[in-house]
């Protein structure tokens, strides 16, 4: 390893590359990484952290309206966006600034350019240098995808919608996963007439149908709008700023602010990854086995550029399995199988395991338990809105294999209930534990 400069180089400094380097560092690798913007990369700067705090943020409408069915007696509040914006992206900048320390403190160099392969062990930075690692890991993520269409230039996409100079009167979102109705839920209750335009009869595909059913039923009730089947044709901006949507039906959408969220694509454009062998698929990810090597001996990736699991905790996961391998002396694989998701939609959603049309094809007899309710909270404030619990089980077995649900704090319960399900836990082990009352989760211990 002496003849090379480093022991390994990280391309991508987000929450998968600073793991893998942090890591491996501390196995005592001598390790750089390279971020050509900021370090702590989509999820720390533009992505889950900064986009949960405007959750946190736009709840506060709802939260105040209730206080007076508690006995507060709280005024007529007026919403400053540019508050939550500068404040959000203050602890975006308090967080990046820690991430680095963080990597200094363990002897990681960090370089300030963009880096390209141009060799199995070499990598050319911007600024001129070039400089060899006996070992390259590619992590630099995904960006969100624009659509082709006449005026596409017009939209804004989810990095941008943490900047914006005001908010709008009018938004339309494209998409239909889980960034799309988490941001139709936030300019929402912020105040914005939103839409939600669809290409396909359907939103948070992949998610329990009923659970998306609810939400979708929720979202309607508090005044979102959504356009199925609507796929753009043009878009044109107005003399007045605003802009003209052409859909596929002929109908014209009138909106103030434009928001693409229909997907993200592995970063690998201009890496220079064919110099060195590594292949990549028909959308740009970067083809590793399990060991997330690449068709390159000397080159890895792992997060959003392989394409495997767009998650955060999953690429850590990934990242922290590859400094162990390959500087720990440990041999490790991620096992993907129960991999827990939440959507921080309004109400959030929280999923671990199979749904149950999943269940029912894969595994045949599976039985199904239902609480439909609503939250004590939500009673006394008087807002009808109802929380679903879903437990899927294999009837062979009693094996707990899915758990699906929306409603307040979902997320936070599903993490606790995502052990269960990785552990292989029965329906009858739940049915054993005493419930914890009067909590909204005690509704999985109870389901007969």
């Amino acid at each position: 390893m002496a003849d090379y400069d480093y022991d390994l180089f990280v391309i991508g400094a987000g929450s998968g590359g600073v793991r893998a380097a942090r890591v491996s560092a501390a196995y005592g690798a001598r390790v750089a990484i390279a971020e050509e913007h900021k370090v702590g990369g989509t999820c720390v700067i533009r992505g889950c952290v900064p986009k949960k705090l405007l959750v946190y943020g736009a709840h506060f409408a709802e939260d105040l309206a209730d206080a007076r069915r508690f006995g507060w007696e709280v005024p007529d509040c007026k919403f400053n966006w540019a508050t939550l914006r500068d404040n959000v992206l203050a602890e975006v900048d308090r967080l990046e600034a820690a991430y680095a320390v963080t990597l200094t403190n363990h002897k990681v160099e960090i370089v300030k350019e963009r880096a390209k392969v141009t060799g199995p062990n070499e990598i050319a930075l911007s600024g001129g240098r070039t400089l060899t690692a006996q070992t390259i890991l590619i992590a630099t993520g995904a960006t969100p995808m624009v659509p082709k269409c006449e005026g596409g230039e017009h939209g804004i996409t989810s990095n941008e919608a943490f900047h914006l100079d005001a908010l709008p009167t009018r938004v339309v979102i494209a998409g239909a996963g889980y960034i799309a109705n988490e941001f139709a839920g936030i300019f929402n209750e912020l105040g914005c007439k939103v839409t939600v335009a669809l290409r396909s009869g359907v939103i948070l595909r992949g998610y329990d149908e009923q659970i998306r059913d609810r939400l979708l039923q929720i979202s309607m009730t508090k005044g979102i709008n959504f356009r199925f089947n609507s796929p753009f044709e043009r878009i044109a901006k107005q003399k007045d700023g605003s802009l003209a949507i052409e859909i596929a039906n002929g109908d014209t959408l009138e909106a103030d602010l434009l928001m693409y969220a229909i997907g993200r694509r592995p970063n690998t454009e201009g890496l220079g990854l064919e110099a060195a062998g590594v292949e990549v698929d028909d959308v740009g990810a970067v083809k590793v086995d399990a060991d997330s090597r690449s068709a390159c001996p000397s080159i890895f990736a792992v997060g959003d550029v392989t394409n495997r699991v767009q998650l955060t905790p999953v690429a850590i996961r990934e990242a922290q399995a590859f400094a162990e391998t390959q500087f720990g002396g440990k041999p490790t694989r991620v096992d993907y199988a129960n991999i827990p998701s939440a959507v921080f939609s309004h109400p959030p959603i929280g999923a671990v395991g199979l749904t149950e049309g999943e269940a029912r094809n894969t595994l045949g007899a599976v039985r199904t338990f239902v609480s439909d309710f609503r939250a004590m909270k939500n009673v006394l404030a008087g807002r009808n809105e109802r929380s679903l619990y879903k437990i899927v089980v294999e009837s062979e077995t009693d094996r707990v294999v899915g758990i699906h649900m929306i409603g307040p704090d979902a997320p936070e319960i599903l993490q606790a209930a995502a052990i269960a399900v990785k552990a292989g836990l029965t329906k009858a082990q739940f049915d054993e534990t005493i419930a914890l009352h009067p909590t909204m989760a005690e509704e999985l211990v109870l389901m007969r």
